[in-house]
């Protein structure tokens, strides 16, 4: 790393405990050397070519770190989230650390943070807290903060001035270099931050360690070029940059022979892929094209944008065999007015057109969605068109939050008018709509057999199995232990609001894809 990459921001060093600065001091060094999320400078993008790296190895001098030390991961937030963390575990494996559930046994702590609510963020710090005693009594344990908090500005200051107990800091575009950073980290005395304000390039060969052998994750792509006015995760993750096609092919063909049953492609706005390659006209719909030949039971993907969903997409999703009949579509609100606050560039009526497209080509789709109450400025018959939109478009499910705002996006300068409790009020209206929805689509299942991926025992009863189905409902039912792991046909006896009952009829026979 040369002194002009150490100038713009992609790496700096701050003092802690042992070499405090003051805060006037802390505020001169980021000036000089640590460059915040910008909403200007985010958005020019500029057009430097994204590098693809094939040859992700661990160098030789970090071998062997890890000997006799344990590692413990703490996710927050998305599926992306979740990803990062499975590729951490598997550098980790590769430096020779063993993983622990346990934080007291643990030699590296990393926190894998999320930025999108303020909520997430307060447990985090809240954490930190809770941490500070384990340094105490180890003074040799590594805490520290990586994912989207460490790249907001205000927070890595925040961790400067007041958590001096942690000891690095990385962000999401520079996770491949954990070996370095850990191995700083171990040397020097003073708190390691490495946040790159330029996203990185497209790394692969990353190892992974996954969760469990059914489901997994297929990272397509990352960043997010679209700026909606309330969303920090252009800045956290920068601009969008996808995989190659014949890679995640590869990825996923490995998949299916290791005996995977299920795995959902990943982007922060899944159905831009491929819009950033110059060299060749391959979007999502021409990848799930491909996958959909591949011999593995289910294929997802998430998050999706209607603005990015085009109708080539669903011309493949209608093929149907692996691909399922669940589609995430946020909207966020029904009114059109609020859309064009939140910068989502899409209007009610275009939302409803989409959704009609998919409904007349997969007439058995389950469309579920996320909705913001309280928005600035927002109304109350906005929120009615809201609601209306929802029953509407007969959604069987939706992630709702009242709004709050986030530092450095353009929607946390906007006056938050909408008062506290008139969001609960709404918060409180929208779910009993989206329970209502919830249970009459459920109903529709009473007495049907479905199929069903069994994942594993019940959370709240080891004698019952659980499961999804095609179309992400919950089926709980009894079977032997030796269904975990595959596919079954289940018959349903009790529909309940957000889950099904029932009893194993048969297993599924894998059938060849053509």
């Amino acid at each position: 790393m040369n002194e002009k990459q150490r100038l713009e921001g992609q790496q700096v060093k701050a003092a802690n405990s042992s070499d405090k600065k003051s805060e006037k001091d802390y505020s001169k060094y980021f000036e000089a050397v640590y460059v915040p999320p910008s909403l200007k400078d985010a958005k020019k993008r500029g057009k430097e070519e994204v590098q693809y790296h094939n040859d992700f190895t661990i160098p030789e001098e970090f071998l062997g770190m890890g000997k006799g030390r344990k590692f413990y991961i703490r996710t927050y937030g998305c599926q992306m989230n979740e990803h990062d963390t499975e590729v951490m575990a598997g550098i980790f494996l590769g430096l020779g650390y063993e993983p622990t559930d346990s934080v007291e046994d643990a030699n590296v702590i990393l926190l894998n943070t999320c930025a999108i609510r303020e909520n997430a963020e307060n447990k985090v710090f809240g954490e930190l807290g809770h941490l500070k005693h384990l340094k105490t009594q180890n003074p040799d344990l590594l805490l520290g903060v990586c994912g989207c908090m460490s790249q907001e500005e205000s927070v890595v200051k925040k961790i400067l001035k007041t958590y001096n107990q942690v000891d690095m800091i990385f962000g999401t575009h520079n996770i491949h270099r954990l070996p370095n950073i850990l191995q700083e980290a171990y040397m020097s005395k003073e708190m390691v931050v490495e946040v790159w304000s330029k996203e990185g390039d497209v790394i692969e060969n990353l190892p992974k360690v996954r969760r469990g052998n059914i489901k997994a994750w297929v990272n397509i792509m990352y960043g997010c070029d679209k700026f909606c006015t309330y969303c920090i995760v252009p800045y956290t993750r920068g601009k969008e940059r996808s995989r190659r096609p014949d890679d995640i092919i590869q990825e996923v063909r490995h998949l299916a022979a290791q005996g995977y049953q299920e795995i959902t492609l990943l982007g922060q706005n899944v159905n831009a892929y491929g819009k950033d390659f110059e060299d060749m006209n391959y979007g999502l719909g021409d990848l799930m094209d491909e996958i959909r030949k591949i011999d593995i039971p289910r294929v997802r993907f998430t998050t999706s944008h209607p603005r990015d969903f085009d109708d080539h997409l669903i011309e493949v999703l209608a093929k149907g065999g692996n691909l399922v009949e669940h589609i995430h579509l946020p909207v966020q609100s029904g009114s059109t007015d609020v859309l064009k606050i939140m910068a989502r560039k899409y209007t009610r009526e275009q939302y409803l057109e989409l959704v009609r497209k998919i409904k007349e080509a997969i007439p058995n789709v389950a469309l579920s969605t996320d909705i913001i109450v309280g928005y600035p400025n927002e109304t109350d018959e906005q929120f009615e068109e809201t609601l209306s939109l929802y029953r509407e478009v007969g959604f069987e499910a939706a992630y709702t939050f009242i709004y709050s705002p986030r530092e450095g996006t353009p929607a946390a300068k906007m006056q938050d008018n909408v008062p506290m409790e008139v969001k609960k009020e709404r918060l409180q209206r929208l779910n009993s709509l989206v329970n209502e929805l919830s249970a009459e689509a459920m109903k529709k299942y009473k007495d049907q057999v479905v199929e069903v991926l069994v994942e594993g025992e019940s959370k709240n009863n080891p004698d019952v199995l659980a499961g999804y189905t095609r179309r992400n409902k919950l089926v709980n039912f009894v079977a032997p232990k030796t269904a975990i792991g595959k596919v079954v046909k289940v018959k349903v006896t009790e529909a309940k609001t957000w889950s099904l009952k029932g009893e194993m009829v048969e297993e599924v026979q894998p059938v060849e894809v053509k």
